[in-house]
C-alpha cells in the first residue's frame, strides 16, 4: 500500500505523545464510571468504537493508494528536469526534518501536479549524475525521489555547474528525436552555497536554447547547523559550520537564465506560485495514451468511519441513576 501524503518525524512524535494522553484518559474515565456505578465495558465499548472511527479517519486523509486503474492522459510535451543538490549542508535541519527531507516532499507535489509530462531526475554534489532519465513513469521516479540522501554520491562540495551543464546536455541531445517539439524546463533544487565553477556560462546557454530554469532555494538566511552523527559537522574543534540559504547567489542565476527563484524557507513557500509559472510554459499535444495508476482508496476508510460513527450514536450511557 502507499500513501499520498508521508508522515515525518514530528508527526510521529506528536501522534506517540498523543496516543499515551489518550490512553491515560481511557484509565481515568474508566475509574471514574466503576465510581459512578456504570458499566466500564460500555465505556470501553464507546472508547474502542471512537478510536477506531477516529483511526480510519486518519488513515483515509493520507491517501491510502492500492492495486491499480487504468486512465487514459494527453502527453502536453512539456520535459522537465529536477536537479537536486546531495550536498552535505542538505542535512540543515532549519525546515524541518531536514532540506533534503523537504526538497523530497516539495518534488513529490510537483509529481503529483504534472502527471502528464515527462519528468527526469539528476542529482549533483562534487559530480552530477542521471539518476531517472525522462519518463511517464511517475511511480518509479517517486522511489528515486524517496530514496534521496546526501551519501548517495561520492566525494565532497557542491557543484552546482555540474547539475546545470548535464540537464542541458540531456535537453539539447540531437539524438534524442523525441525531444522535438516539447517545451522543456530545469528546477534546480539547491542551497545555493558552494556553486563551484563558474556557471554564467551555463546559465546563458539554458536561456539560449530557449530552456526555462525554475530554481527553488531552501532553507534558511539565518542558517543552521549541520548534523554529522552524535554532533555536528565542525571547521575545526569547537567551532560548527553554520550553513545558510545562499539567496543572493541564486537571484543572481535565476537573472543570468532568464529564470526566477522561488524561495521555500521556514516564513515562506512559493510552490504553488512555481506549479502556476510552470503551467504557463506550453507544451504541444503529442498523443493519448493508456496508463496505470496508484488508485487513492481513502473512500473505503471514509465510509467504515462513518458507520462506526452511526453505531457510536446509538450506544447510549446513563450517567444519572434514581
Amino acid at each position: 500500500m502507499n500513501w499520498y501524503y508521508q508522515f515525518g518525524q514530528w508527526e510521529y512524535l506528536l501522534g506517540a505523545a498523543f496516543i499515551a494522553a489518550y490512553i491515560l484518559y481511557i484509565i481515568r474515565v474508566v475509574g471514574a464510571a466503576q465510581r459512578m456505578g456504570i458499566f466500564a465495558s460500555v465505556i470501553l465499548a464507546k472508547f474502542i468504537i471512537r478510536t477506531l472511527y477516529f483511526a480510519l479517519i486518519i488513515i483515509a486523509l493520507t491517501g491510502p493508494s492500492f492495486g491499480k486503474e487504468t486512465r487514459e492522459v494527453s502527453t502536453s510535451g512539456r520535459d522537465l528536469f529536477l536537479v537536486v543538490d546531495l550536498s552535505q549542508s542538505m542535512n540543515a535541519t532549519d525546515l524541518p526534518p531536514s532540506r533534503l527531507g523537504r526538497a523530497r516532499y516539495e518534488a513529490g507535489r510537483l509529481l503529483d501536479r504534472f502527471p502528464n509530462d515527462r519528468i527526469g531526475l539528476i542529482l549533483f554534489s562534487a559530480e552530477a549524475v542521471v539518476q531517472c532519465p525522462l519518463t511517464f513513469d511517475q511511480n518509479a521516479l517517486r522511489l528515486f525521489i524517496n530514496s534521496l540522501r546526501t551519501g548517495l554520491l561520492s566525494g565532497g562540495g557542491t557543484n552546482l555547474a555540474a547539475g546545470l551543464r548535464l540537464a542541458l546536455e540531456k535537453h539539447t541531445d540531437p539524438r534524442n528525436t523525441t525531444l522535438k517539439n516539447t517545451s522543456k524546463a530545469i528546477i534546480l533544487i539547491t542551497d545555493g552555497e558552494d556553486f563551484g565553477e563558474d556557471f554564467r556560462e551555463i546559465a546563458r546557454n539554458i536561456a539560449g536554447n530557449g530552456i526555462k530554469l525554475f530554481t527553488i532555494g531552501i532553507g534558511s538566511e539565518g542558517g543552521s547547523k549541520i548534523p554529522a552523527g552524535k554532533n555536528f559537522k565542525q571547521i575545526s574543534p569547537g567551532q560548527a559550520v553554520v550553513t545558510r540559504l545562499e539567496r543572493d547567489q541564486l537571484v543572481r542565476l535565476s537573472r543570468q537564465a532568464e529564470g526566477e527563484l522561488f524561495e521555500v524557507t521556514p516564513v515562506q513557500n512559493d510552490m504553488n506560485r512555481l506549479f502556476a509559472q510552470l503551467r504557463k510554459v506550453d507544451g504541444q499535444l503529442r498523443d493519448t495514451r493508456q496508463t496505470d495508476v496508484s488508485a487513492n482508496k481513502y473512500y473505503y476508510f471514509l465510509l467504515a468511519a462513518l458507520v462506526l460513527l452511526a453505531l457510536d450514536v446509538t450506544i447510549a450511557v446513563n450517567t444519572i441513576r434514581f
